[in-house]
């Protein structure tokens, strides 16, 4: 046995898999929702130039799932309300974004520093506190799935409620301002239902990787395609992609999800980067092309 083989048969073994397959239902059932709403989330997340927010709220969704871990309540819960608190916060005290960028700045470390000080005081499983952080393959049990099931069917209707407006409040906020369309409710309302998606996310890829679900897909799919239609349809597939891809290869392996997902989501960037470089330059070729006489 070679070195290299020795490597890949510590890391995975796929004995028994169909048996275990049956252990990840409730992961894949969520991961193709949170697949579904970090898709759609993360059009208006690129649009709006919110990655860094998305961290910032990440790091009080983690806060609030620690304090629920230690008092012993339901994480999803505790999760939900630190990230609509932070959603809060960053949308009243961001108006601009350098406003926006120091009040994420502020929240970060603070959220961080929360969410480790309960973990320190919680003394139950060690698998606990590192599936928080960087998800768990098998954290997802039946209660968390109806309510991730039903707090993403609330993501997705108010999404589908405010999509065009939203769309066009993301691409031009002041003509839309001129024309009627209520920006600064809506900005409010998207920082809201964003909070829900991250505080969704962290469930399953832990708060450190949510921007790999929420940031990376939408991105990957803006380099290929600038259609309202294309542009959210890849965003979802990519996402979707991404966490059953991560969650079904770490069932045959003993390295968390975490990784798996990060790298497809990443490897789908770098292609679609690639895919979208190449276009450019050939129609950036064709207009440089003499014309006939």
């Amino acid at each position: 046995m070679t070195f290299a083989d020795g490597i890949w048969h510590q890391i995975f073994s796929f004995d028994n898999y169909g048996e275990l397959l049956a252990l990840v239902r409730n992961s894949l059932i969520a991961g193709a929702a949170l697949g579904l709403i970090g898709g759609l989330a993360g059009v208006f997340v690129i649009m709006r130039d919110l990655p860094f927010a998305v961290h910032g709220i990440s790091e009080l969704s983690f806060a609030g799932a620690s304090a629920a871990l230690l008092l012993g309540t339901n994480i999803v819960a505790g999760s939900i309300v630190g990230s609509l608190l932070a959603a809060g916060v960053i949308a009243l005290l961001g108006t601009r974004a350098r406003d926006r960028n120091s009040a994420i700045g502020i929240l970060m470390p603070f959220g961080l520093g929360l969410g480790v000080l309960f973990l320190a005081l919680y003394k139950g499983r060690g698998a606990n506190k590192f599936g928080l952080l960087t998800g768990q393959i098998v954290a997802v049990d039946a209660p968390q799935t109806a309510w991730l099931l039903g707090t993403s069917a609330v993501v997705l209707a108010a999404l589908v409620v405010m999509w065009r407006p939203l769309t066009f409040a993301s691409a031009d906020p002041d003509v839309a301002a001129a024309r009627g369309v209520p920006v600064r409710g809506l900005s409010f309302a998207f920082m809201i239902v964003l909070g829900l998606a991250v505080a969704l996310s962290v469930q399953v890829v832990g708060a450190l990787l949510v921007l790999t679900l929420v940031v990376t897909p939408a991105a990957a799919a803006a380099r290929v395609t600038a259609s309202p239609v294309l542009l959210p349809l890849l965003s979802v597939v990519f996402a979707v992609a991404s966490i059953e891809g991560g969650i079904l290869l770490a069932l045959g392996s003993s390295i968390p999800i975490s990784p798996y997902v990060t790298t497809i989501s990443f490897g789908i960037y770098v292609v679609c980067r690639f895919a979208g470089t190449c276009r450019a330059r050939r129609w950036g070729s064709r207009t440089a092309a003499p014309q006939p006489a």
